[in-house]
């Protein structure tokens, strides 16, 4: 995640971590292998001067262990990452971890300064075909956030995104007390990418001035 800044030109924040092993593996040799292939990223976040690098917490199992699991292999790279002064932070990505009450407990378990989480607007499909209630699970989410993603998919004729009430969520994201940065994300289809990342920005400038 990149911010044009004023005077200042581009100013890396995060980085997103993909594709690196799944942090709540159950088997601990795979968890610990997830673990030292992300601590890279941290060394590649202090070169770029992010403040995080955001991962996920894929594990398997019942609710419980899955719990356990995410939050050793999140302990684990946090201790690593502190010793840079990087976060390590959690989306909401599918899954369990799109259950905002199962992700509210993994950071309370992991219990890290430097540990938090990603809300993001639009990913809370939880699997087979089921969905969380995506203004409950970002309310779950905020006391832990070091970042806010703001998705966006289609749009009315009045600018105002037709899958999330903007100006709820945002109220839920201020209300949190959080005055860090939002990130925009477009994945609609009916404009294009730049098109659509103008009409989400635009709409959170519209939503700031309602709430200011």
């Amino acid at each position: 995640m990149n911010k044009i800044c004023k005077n200042e030109g581009v100013k890396s924040l995060l980085i997103m971590c993909d594709g690196e092993g799944n942090l709540g593996d159950p088997n601990k040799t795979k968890r610990l292998t997830a673990v030292n292939n992300h601590k890279r990223w941290c060394e590649a976040a202090i070169h770029l001067g992010c403040h995080s690098i955001r991962v996920n917490a894929s594990s398997s199992g019942s609710f419980e262990e899955q719990q356990k699991l995410a939050a050793d292999g999140l302990a684990s790279l946090c201790d690593y990452a502190s010793t840079h002064e990087i976060n390590v932070i959690v989306e909401n990505h599918g899954g369990l971890s799109s259950n905002g009450s199962w992700l509210a407990g993994v950071m309370k378990t992991v219990n890290k300064k430097n540990c938090g989480t990603l809300p993001d607007f639009g990913n809370f499909r939880i699997g087979g075909g089921k969905t969380y209630d995506r203004y409950k699970g970002v309310t779950e989410l905020m006391p832990f956030a070091k970042a806010v993603s703001a998705k966006s998919h289609d749009f009315d004729e009045n600018g105002n995104e037709i899958h999330t009430d903007y100006h709820r969520m945002m109220k839920i994201v201020t209300n949190a007390g959080y005055n860090g940065h939002v990130g925009v994300e477009y994945e609609g289809n009916k404009l294009g990418e730049y098109d659509g990342i103008k009409a989400t920005k635009k709409l959170l400038e519209t939503v700031r001035e309602k709430l200011i």
